[in-house]
């Protein structure tokens, strides 16, 4: 088990807190810490929009238990139906993530003493928003995500893993049953790897240089993953039609078998390209993915001449077209990063240095 940047972040804003509450001689600092596990954040831009929101809903928090200690008085009944008017105007608000927070404010100041209420009530109002504070300082300061480089290893290890499916398929020498798991695998990774780009795309750049870079890198990141999901389509069409390619003309599958596979290669190349480990010229891999495109249009006319059963006939169109869409998302994938590299030398590569966890 890996501890994680999130886990060491969370009891760091923690003792941050306590401490701070510790050093003013607030009363009750444990609300300090209760703040501050609710406002940690798995990125700085999510960390300054929860601060935010906190503070809003430790405002709402406030203002109803203050607003109905004032006409009910502080029985636990008047409680819970303060609790849910600040429930409903978050929902209004739609700032349904400091829900929870903002019933710990309201809670904390609607228990406190009836002879000094008014200053208990700004004294855990503070102690609540210290919290927040630590752990916005903590997101700030301590292992900054680094999650361009966490999203392409996440690309490259999946990529290497369908890869690796579609070159044992295309032999017919994978197991029917493990590539089905796997499959359901890989397409669960690929949901993981969303949130990873999602917080990618949500890092932020303050300088214009960067902000154009980021903005093309994020629309080369998004197509990265599509082509993901481009290779991971041609093998769920090896899988399922397994038997239809069996049965096709021996010259028919030996072609198809040697598209697949430079298909493959082409993509293991751009991306290895992306790390600035490899070198190709881009005029010959743009030529050589348009004449893929054409082998692969030429093939598909003769497999409808040749194959005489429409069920198989289908199958095989189905498959044809997974590769052809597979070779379209490499050919665009090539132009993107080639346009990123000619326009933004210096971040025009991935830096592979080890992500933080998270």
């Amino acid at each position: 088990m890996k501890l994680g940047a999130r886990i060491l972040k969370t009891g760091t804003a923690i003792v941050l807190a306590l401490f701070l509450a510790e050093l003013l001689k607030l009363p009750s600092p444990v609300f300090a810490g209760i703040a501050a596990i609710f406002a940690v954040q798995p990125s700085i831009y999510r960390s300054y929009l929860t601060i935010v929101e906190q503070i809003q809903g430790n405002i709402i928090g406030a203002l109803c238990a203050i607003l109905f200690y004032q006409l009910f008085g502080n029985h636990f009944v008047i409680i819970g139906l303060a609790a849910i008017i600040a429930i409903i105007i978050h929902l209004r608000l739609k700032i349904e993530n400091t829900i929870s927070l903002s019933l710990v404010t309201l809670v904390a100041i609607m228990v406190a003493p009836e002879d000094d209420f008014y200053s208990f009530a700004f004294i855990r109002f503070i102690t609540i928003l210290l919290g927040i504070l630590s752990a916005f300082l903590i997101n700030l300061a301590l292992l900054p995500p680094k999650y361009e480089t966490k999203l392409f290893k996440s690309i490259m290890e999946i990529t290497g893993e369908v890869i690796k499916w579609i070159r044992i398929s295309i032999y017919q020498a994978s197991d029917h049953v493990e590539l089905k798991n796997d499959i359901e695998r890989i397409k669960e990774r690929l949901i993981r790897l969303d949130q990873i780009f999602l917080f990618y795309k949500e890092e932020r750049n303050f300088l214009r240089k960067h902000r154009y870079a980021k903005m093309r890198k994020v629309v080369l990141y998004r197509h990265m993953i599509a082509t993901v999901r481009a290779s991971l389509n041609v093998l769920k069409k090896l899988h399922q039609y397994e038997n239809d390619l069996s049965l096709l003309p021996g010259h028919f599958t030996e072609k198809l078998k040697g598209c697949i596979e430079q298909l493959t290669i082409s993509h293991e190349q751009i991306l290895i390209r992306y790390t600035g480990k490899a070198k190709m010229k881009h005029e010959e891999k743009i030529g050589e993915l348009d004449s893929m495109k054409q082998s692969l249009l030429k093939l598909h006319l003769q497999c409808l001449k040749e194959e005489g059963d429409e069920q198989a006939a289908y199958h095989i169109l189905q498959m044809m077209a997974a590769v052809m869409e597979y070779n379209e998302h490499l050919l665009h994938l090539e132009k993107l990063i080639n346009s990123l590299q000619s326009f933004h030398k210096d971040e025009g590569h991935v830096r592979l240095a080890e992500p933080d966890p998270q």
